[in-house]
Parts: C-alpha cells; structure tokens; sequence
C-alpha cells in the first residue's frame, strides 16, 4: 500500500518533496486498524500542482488519487501538503 500511494501521487503530483509513513502500528487498537497494517499513514508533500490552491483543494486532489487505496482499506490519511516552495 505504501507503494501504491507513492507511486500514485508521484505520477500525479511530481512532487519536490514526498513522504509517505505507515502509521498503522501506532492505531492499535483504534478504528480502522487491521492486523498487519497498511490503514494508517502519514504524506508529506510538496509540489508546483498545488501552488495558488487552497488546503482543502490540495487535500481533495490527494483523496481523488486515493480513492481506490481507501476502498481497498486505506483508513487514515494525515496529511501535510504545500506548494512547491512550501516549508
């Protein structure tokens, strides 16, 4: 799943910075959570696509990339997006 998720949002983005952490272990025992992992996971990204967007805007661009990976069990997505020159 981490995979997927960076394969897609580097393909879709191409970003200048891009994280992707899997979160799972850290939900025991919360919603969501599945043994074996690959429901929680953490993005951080940075790209010129989302430059002049609003928040919600860039966040909505990254759900429509995912959508698959959230019907295949994807859980939690905390993200952290910005603009190409973004912090």
């Amino acid at each position: 799943m981490l995979e997927q998720i960076r394969s897609k949002l580097d393909a879709a983005f191409v970003p200048k910075v891009l994280e992707v952490r899997d979160d799972s272990e850290d939900h025991r025992g919360h919603a969501g959570y599945r043994e074996g992992g690959n429901t929680h996971f953490s993005v951080k990204i940075r790209a010129a696509a989302f430059d002049g967007q609003s928040r919600v805007a860039q966040q909505r661009a990254i759900y429509a990339q995912l959508k698959q990976e959230f019907a295949d069990g994807l859980h939690a997505l905390a993200l952290d997006v910005g603009g190409a020159d973004a912090p």
